[in-house]
């Protein structure tokens, strides 16, 4: 199998963004933060983006908390060649910041009191992945930082960032919003105009469902929103093609599972249709065997040490480790054999989890070293 050379990534000026995706409890937050954090002490200006609720990202780099925006990494004893930035998505926030910048001061405060944004802002089927692709759109707009590296959410939805701008813009911009705001948009006419033609039993319906007031609010809030709706679209299609841009590179992150690896394939197969640039398999958790004796060599020597406890102990879990490993390597030779063409790593399972920079380090160490 081709190896993933994970320094050359970093170090390729031309590289300029770098996703990590996978299925949940892989380590894709732990995997992003090594990988910045290399490039950062191998002099690239690096931001670390994490979509991730959990803050552990702001607790292994040394950090109480990460916000909206991007924080340095300035802890005693980092000194890198580089810069280390980093910061994890606010959903609300981001599609605040976005309504601020491109609403214009009045109609943005009408957006930002309306009841029914304050519903899809934070609720809405695609805001999470979309204010992720907008943010990424902002953070490479600046020119500050030459390496961006991503951490998406677990499991498929990590890809559904690719089909959210097309997912809310077409529910924003689709019949049944168009008929809840036709009040507003005929100057109070629209729904009796609809009820009229005979859609009475559906008005009253959605008057049950919804309720009048949230039906005015809607109604308000696309008369507001239409005038940025053409800039929220075209945004979208930037970020859309920056993913597919030479510059970028999608690593996907798996565990030496079985799901774990189905899920792997399923983003490999997704990258492929979707024209996005894979640069390799991150196999995560592995389990090498550490020294050259088979199973059968160590179990046969056990039974022969049983007046020695702590020997016997050992070479038993040495015989367990082994057969551990080769079911690992049975796994990813699967893998392999259905995509043959992409690149590998493996990066050994530690002994207790990351939680500092010294423990980031490591595991970037043996990313950036190829066997």
């Amino acid at each position: 199998m081709p190896e993933l050379e994970v320094d050359a990534l970093l170090d390729d000026p031309a590289s300029r963004v770098i996703v990590c995706c996978g299925s949940g409890g892989v380590g894709k937050t732990t995997t992003a933060a090594a990988l910045a954090l290399r490039a950062a002490e191998r002099g690239r200006q690096t931001v670390v983006l994490t979509i991730d609720p959990a803050r552990r990202l702001a607790q292994a780099l040394g950090l109480r908390e990460l916000g909206n925006h991007p924080k340095q990494v300035q802890v005693e004893g980092f000194e890198p060649k580089g810069e280390l930035w980093a910061m994890m998505l606010d959903m609300r926030r981001t599609f605040d910041d976005m309504v601020r910048v491109h609403a214009g001061p009045e109609r943005a405060e009408q957006l930002l009191q309306n009841p029914f944004y304050q519903t899809i802002s934070t609720s809405f089927s695609g805001t999470q992945e979309y204010m992720a692709m907008e943010k990424l759109g902002q953070l490479a707009a600046t020119d500050e930082w030459d390496l961006i590296i991503v951490d998406t959410p677990p499991s498929r939805s990590a890809l559904d960032f690719l089909d959210a701008p097309t997912r809310l813009s077409t529910a924003l911009d689709g019949r049944m919003i168009r008929l809840l705001t036709g009040p507003a948009k005929a100057g109070g006419w629209g729904l009796r105009k609809v009820v009229s033609a005979g859609f009475s039993m559906f008005a009253k319906a959605v008057s049950t469902i919804i309720g009048g007031q949230l039906l005015a609010d809607a109604s308000a809030f696309m008369q507001a929103f239409d005038s940025m709706f053409g800039g929220f679209r075209e945004r979208a299609r930037k970020t859309a093609e920056l993913l597919r841009s030479s510059g970028t590179s999608f690593l996907v992150v798996a565990a030496p599972e079985p799901d774990a690896l189905r899920e792997a394939s399923y983003f490999v197969e997704r990258l492929a249709a979707e024209a996005m640039p894979l640069a390799g398999l991150v196999a995560n958790r592995t389990h090498p065997v550490l020294a050259p004796l088979s199973a059968t060599e160590a179990l046969t020597a056990a039974e022969s040490v049983r007046n020695a406890p702590l020997a016997e102990a050992v070479l038993r879990l040495h015989a367990d480790r082994v057969a551990l490993a080769e079911r690992e390597n049975r796994l990813l030779a699967r893998f392999t054999r259905a995509h043959p063409e992409v690149p590998l790593v493996r990066v050994p399972a530690l002994a207790g989890d990351v939680h500092d920079l010294a423990g980031l380090r490591d595991i970037g160490g043996t990313l950036g070293t190829t066997a």
